[in-house]
């Protein structure tokens, strides 16, 4: 059967389980602390131990191999230290363009950045010999912001741009016009399972590796380049992780090429597990961005032109910095149509670590630039952001009269537009206008407490904009007893994608999921799969699965009917059963028959999104496949005097399409909401003048906890479908929910300007820490007094 580009013809057998809220598959196993993570496997006996040294200079040349090898073999346990050297093959850890030494070679460009990897008897051993070890460097001056990058034309690319209409010409000739400068910060991935591989030397020069990875393919190719070994060579093998968020994309290949290197070339089985420290030193971050803007506008708030320009800290080497700040411009627009635009995106090369994939993929720090734009609208013309943001909306054509109101700036017509929908659902359902007047007599009562409210929508285009990564594969394996062993290119970070898959596979087979077993990703049972990125792991994974169960149906359908005495055309499988000629017969009971009929009981499945045409080059065309919306409310209270500020209540409705599992779903939502929270008011990076990154760890960088939650807060699933034909008709819930953080931001803003009466235009920057809350307070009733 030919691989599908799409679902139309593959209906599952049932839609038993489509909508069913089971719990997550390793829900037992986490609670009683039996859920087996990569440090949790039984180590082999003869096992050794990594750790790194790290360049202590953000920008150097290493004198020799960086290191007095001698000096750090004399040490306590050691028993090898490797560099660049040594390495057999290609040192490389970029995952698109191979500018990302996996160990430095001849320079270093950060602080943190691998030199060399020192093997010892002993966890202890090793760490202690990597921080005892002198890296030889002679310190070169380097380029640290965004800023420095900008004047020194420090790129790691050229620009790109989009251009639609006249959009000088068009703030030229508008009645009100703004200009400015904002900025978002950077974000720590933070997930609880620290970068971690176990790497075991197999038989005849071949490796399997362990690894807490998002991107199993990649480690695999990227550790066969490196030891001059074939792809077939070396197994990835990944049962879960504790969280990735995009950190384990592409920065795991620095570790799972440091341990494969001392593996293979020890042949002993290494494990490298960096501690939180060194962790957070050595992996990138979110991009932080610079956004400077001028727009021009009518009385209602209409955008009339925009003419903005994007500057982001890429780091020391290209990583995924270039489809990161590419996302970015393609969401410049959120919900809204800006007809003409002038849109220039920098990419700036820094010695610092290279920033790379983190939940919303540059989408997040483009909605903060448009958002930032449609609240100083408000303000200037004296209007509640709302109302600007609804003037602003994409409109169907039916009513404006032309396409071009639903066409986004990049030339891809919307065919699934609800977000005036959500928006209107949100108002209604968190009283909005209510609270907007309660919030009004709370700040006239209130000298230094003050309230904000704030209404932020969003639009999240679902696909790879790599066309080529958006395909899926899934191994489908019947047993004689009738019990189901699934597994699938995509990897389980806590996100539920393995009890989705369940569910699919079980709904494709008719049968109940108890009888569904879902394996751990293995790079030799489905090769070539695309990283667990972009949303995509259930759309392309279910839909390989779907692909696989509906030839496994058409296996089992001759075995059936023979067992029925009626025609193939008559059979179905549900409730765990075949069904035909008006009797039935168990599932068990046919696959038996099957065996000993020869009838193969193995399928591998293939997807392949469709319709996706789009050009990287020039920023045009049909980027994704459909879009996810959502609209979140968000109250806040800050004391003016201290900066302090309290999340209130927060009411959410999300588009997730026909859900497969609503409870997963929502503590998707959730987790985003509270993560996009995080980076918008209090995760924050903060490095010296040599280019140290000071917040490496929970002491000193703060992400959100369970106290940082408020009592009300309220995850509505909007009632839709999606119109493309993905599993069940559902929609991706991994990243658009995290843009539904930008309301806090801008309720906390609003909460700023009432501190001055909103008299006056806030700026404020992200992360709005408390720092920045009471600074921003302080100069917008400078501004009144001066008025």
């Amino acid at each position: 059967m030919n691989a599908p580009t799409n679902l139309k013809n593959l209906l599952p057998a049932t839609n038993v389980q489509q909508g069913k809220e089971l719990v997550h598959e390793s829900a037992h196993l986490h609670v009683t602390g039996t859920a087996t993570y990569t440090d949790d496997i039984p180590e082999l006996a003869g096992t050794l131990y990594a750790a790194l040294i790290l360049s202590p200079v953000a920008h150097g040349e290493l004198i020799g191999e960086g290191i007095d090898r001698d000096a750090i073999l004399k040490e306590h346990g050691v028993v090898a230290v490797y560099t660049a050297k040594d390495i057999p093959g290609e040192n490389n850890c970029g995952p698109i363009i191979h500018d990302d030494p996996f160990l430095a070679d001849g320079k270093v460009e950060f602080i943190g950045q691998a030199v060399a990897v020192v093997v010892a008897r002993d966890m202890l051993y090793a760490r202690e010999a990597a921080h005892k070890a002198k890296v030889l460097v002679k310190e070169l001056t380097p380029v640290l912001t965004i800023e420095e990058a900008m004047a020194a034309s420090s790129f790691i690319m050229p620009p790109k741009g989009i251009t639609r209409g006249d959009a000088a010409g068009a703030i030229a000739k508008a009645p009100h016009k703004i200009k400015g400068t904002t900025r978002t910060g950077q974000q720590e991935q933070f997930y609880l399972e620290g970068q971690i591989t176990y790497a075991v030397p197999k038989e005849d020069g071949q490796l399997t590796l362990y690894v807490s990875t998002q991107h199993p393919d990649g480690n695999q190719r990227e550790a066969a380049h490196a030891l001059n070994l074939h792809t077939n060579d070396v197994e990835v093998i990944c049962r879960r992780m504790g969280g990735g968020f995009g950190g384990k994309e592409g920065n795991a290949s620095i570790f799972s090429q440091s341990a494969a290197l001392a593996a293979f070339k020890l042949q002993k089985p290494v494990k490298l597990r960096v501690n939180r420290d060194d962790d957070m030193t050595i992996t990138g971050k979110r991009h932080d961005f610079r956004i400077d803007y001028e727009v021009g506008f009518d009385d209602n708030g209409r955008i009339l032109g925009a003419d903005i320009t994007l500057m982001s800290r890429c780091g020391y080497s290209t990583d995924y910095s270039g489809p990161v700040n590419d996302r970015a411009c393609l969401h410049i627009d959120n919900t809204y149509h800006i007809p003409a635009l002038k849109l220039v995106s920098h990419r700036c090369k820094t010695n610092t670590q290279s920033a790379t994939a983190f939940r919303g993929f540059g989408g997040p720090q483009g909605m903060f630039g448009i958002e930032t734009v449609m609240d100083e609208i408000a303000a200037t013309l004296g209007k509640d952001a709302l109302e600007v943001r609804k003037t602003n909306l994409y409109q169907d054509p039916a009513i404006s009269g032309t396409p071009d109101t639903m066409t986004t700036q990049y030339n891809q017509l919307i065919e699934d537009w609800v977000g005036d929908k959500v928006i209107a659902q949100v108002e209604k359902e968190s009283q909005y206008a209510g609270r907007r007047k309660a919030v009004q007599a709370f700040n006239a009562k209130n000298k230094t407490r003050k309230r904000g409210l704030a209404l932020v929508p969003l639009k999240f285009g679902i696909s790879f904009t790599a066309t080529h990564l958006n395909q899926g594969g899934a191994l489908l394996v019947v047993y004689m007893d009738g019990s189901v062993s699934c597994n699938h290119g995509g990897t389980e970070m806590g996100q539920g994608l393995n009890t989705k898959m369940a569910q699919v596979c079980a709904d494709g087979l008719g049968i109940s999921v108890d009888k569904v077993r879902i394996t751990a990703t293995d790079s030799q049972k489905v090769p070539n799969a695309s990283a667990t990125s972009a949303s995509s792991g259930a759309d392309i994974n279910g839909a390989a699965i779907m692909n696989a169960t509906a030839q496994m149906r058409e296996r089992l359908k001759p075995v059936a009917a023979r067992m029925l005495g009626c025609s193939e055309a008559d059979i179905t499988f549900a409730n765990s059963e075949a069904h035909g000629g008006g009797k039935s017969v168990k599932w068990e009971d046919v696959t038996k028959q099957a065996w000993l009929d020869r009838v193969g009981l193995s399928v591998t499945g293939f997807y392949m999104t469709p319709e996706i045409k789009y050009d990287f080059t020039t920023l045009n065309g049909r980027a994704f496949y459909y879009y996810c919306y959502g609209a979140a409310v968000s109250e806040v209270e800050i004391n003016s005097r201290t900066g302090e500020w309290w999340l209130k209540a927060v009411d959410i409705v999300h588009d997730v399409g026909k859900s497969i599992n609503p409870a997963l779903d929502k503590g998707q939502i959730e987790g985003a909401f509270v993560q996009g929270m995080g980076w918008l008011t209090m995760e924050e990076c903060i490095w010296d003048k040599k280019g140290k990154l000071l917040t490496h760890g929970p002491s000193t960088y703060k992400i959100p906890v369970a106290g940082d939650i408020p009592e009300h807060f309220k995850v509505t699933l909007f009632d839709g479908y999606n119109l493309k034909p993905t599993p069940f008709n559902s929609k991706a819930t991994g990243e658009p929910p995290l843009m539904l953080g930008l309301s806090t931001f801008f309720a906390l803003r609003d909460a700023v300007a009432a501190s001055a009466e909103h008299k006056a235009v806030v700026h404020l920057d992200a992360p709005a820490t408390p720092e920045r809350i009471l600074m921003a307070c302080e100069k917008v009733k400078a501004q009144v007094a001066l008025a």
